[in-house]
């Protein structure tokens, strides 16, 4: 992957006219792209809002929201092929006008279907229009292009986004109206088309690569099946898994996408995503870790929510402080991964064991402490850790495909597949299986406690059967968490164990080919 990079003197951007600072251009980007990553088209932290005043469920709002990370996870392998097409220009206006109309539809319709493939393609326009703002400024960030510097800046703005626009959603909600959210995006989205009119000249590479030679049928079925997959992580639960005709349904869509693509694989000659990226030993190796951290991390998305509003007693806007703490581990995560990883090239083993332990550290802390008389600054220790360790697994392992050594017309597959495996099965896989636990757990719990509760103290039999009943849910919730976060802080020290045992002398000497080669390499591809 790697080439020697010259000194190419002071970094200016043609795309913005001379009169503007040289050290002003890049933070405009970096402005555009703040804009791009809160305009979502639907906003996951009012939920409960839109569930309250339309006729969605909980579901179908992530559905959604998921579907969104489905299309950024899809645009990966064409990314690149769509930037030397386009100018920067271009692929901002499209992008803000796709992402305008996207806020306008979530904020009004209430059909699922429509809600889903609006945040499929605005997932798609998202992730394209922050490449060409990224991609723009990376040798400003980095000039010898070394990716493992430039993903410490991809993820401190991408995860920081996701708790600022959560903090942002719940305040607006709280203080207007939950649909205020999509005006207020649609407005600064607005102004960033504004601005790129006036500001961006429609400057294009040296070469002109038409769309050709790629597989958009592929890609069709490809999100088919992450759509199938999803569908059934958020709808199994409801739908009793596989007893229901809808889940049966989506197993059979998402097997049959995925094995259409397989079989086109084997004689297509640039199938959407090859065989050569699904068998590269560092796709697999960040599947596997993936799939492991973030099921022992899913209590993020079935626990946290409930114990603090319904043990604890917080409201909306308590619960969505919790964000800050989230917040400051991923700053500190992604300045520890700069100095450590990027900058003195600690080994990805050692990089990897930091981060089970601090998934350790998250697991145990709420093991020993659950309770209900918490308060709610001792939750800054497993928040802030649980920031630090998704950064550096993910930058670690981001960074670990790029020195695949798969060739550059390969690698934007890859990233398809790390994006869903990372992105999109982290967040639907391991809260399903976690969920499915809990229900089972708070069963067995609730059963036993009952039967104690009416051998053991038989004055509760004057207590009314509604509050006994909710005596020993609640109870039942608390030890089948407690049980749960057990278990699961074993499997972490597990994989810890593995992995300090194992050899890992690997370090990220990942660095990103010139423009010019990237393409000479798509230019060939397209020319097939």
């Amino acid at each position: 992957m790697g080439d020697w990079h010259a000194n190419q003197g002071p970094f200016d951007i043609p795309d913005l006219p001379n009169y503007i600072p040289r050290r002003l251009k890049p933070w405009i980007f970096i402005f555009f792209v703040l804009i791009v990553q809160f305009s979502g088209g639907l906003y996951l932290a009012a939920a409960s809002d839109m569930v309250g005043t339309t006729a969605l469920m909980q579901e179908d709002i992530l559905m959604a929201g998921y579907a969104s990370l489905i299309g950024l996870a899809v645009n990966f392998a064409v990314m690149f092929r769509i930037k030397f097409r386009f100018s920067n220009r271009t692929q901002l206006i499209a992008a803000g006008c796709v992402l305008i109309a996207a806020n306008l539809i979530c904020a009004h319709t209430t059909s699922v279907p429509v809600l889903v493939a609006t945040c499929f393609v605005a997932g798609w326009f998202r992730m394209q229009a922050t490449l060409a703002c990224n991609s723009t400024i990376q040798l400003w960030l980095t000039p010898v292009r070394d990716m493992a510097i430039f993903f410490c800046y991809v993820y401190i703005l991408v995860d920081s986004v996701i708790q600022l626009s959560g903090i942002a959603t719940i305040y607006t909600a709280f203080h207007m109206e939950w649909e205020y959210m999509h005006w207020i995006m649609i407005g600064l989205l607005a102004l960033m088309i504004l601005l790129v009119a006036i500001l961006l000249k429609p400057v294009r590479g040296p070469m002109y690569i038409p769309l050709l030679g790629i597989d958009w049928l592929g890609a069709l079925l490809w999100a088919g099946f992450m759509m199938g997959f999803t569908f059934i992580c958020v709808y199994g639960n409801f739908y009793d898994w596989w007893e229901a005709p809808e889940i049966r349904g989506a197993t059979l869509l998402g097997l049959g996408c995925m094995g259409i693509n397989l079989w086109r694989a084997t004689f297509l000659h640039h199938p959407y995503i090859s065989f050569q990226a699904m068998k590269n030993r560092n796709v697999i190796r960040a599947t596997l870790v993936y799939l492991v951290f973030f099921t022992v991390m899913a209590t993020e998305h079935v626990f946290e929510h409930t114990y603090a509003a319904n043990i604890l007693g917080f409201d909306e806007t308590n619960l969505i402080d919790l964000n800050w703490y989230v917040f400051a581990g991923i700053v500190v995560g992604c300045a520890f991964t700069y100095f450590t990883f990027a900058l003195r090239k600690w080994r990805y083993k050692t990089m990897t064991a930091i981060g089970f332990a601090l998934a350790a550290v998250y697991l145990a802390y709420f093991y020993f402490t659950i309770d209900y008389g918490v308060e709610k600054e001792a939750l800054f220790i497993p928040l802030f850790a649980r920031g630090v360790a998704s950064v550096i697994i993910s930058i670690v392992f981001l960074t670990s495909i790029v020195q695949s050594g798969l060739p550059f017309t390969v690698f934007p597959q890859a990233l398809t597949i790390n994006g869903f495996t990372g992105a999109v099965m982290g967040a639907t896989l391991g809260p399903a299986l976690v969920g499915e636990w809990l229900k089972h757990a708070m069963a067995k719990n609730a059963s036993l406690l009952g039967a104690n509760i009416v051998s053991f103290n038989p004055d509760v039999a004057h207590v009314p059967f509604g509050e006994l009943y909710g005596m020993v849910q609640m109870q039942a919730l608390v030890v089948s968490m407690k049980e749960i976060y057990g278990w699961l802080l074993i499997i972490a020290l597990v994989a810890l164990l593995l992995i300090l045992v194992g050899y890992g002398p690997v370090r990220p000497w990942a660095i990103f080919p010139k423009w010019r080669t990237v393409r000479k390499s798509l230019w060939r591809l397209a020319g097939r």
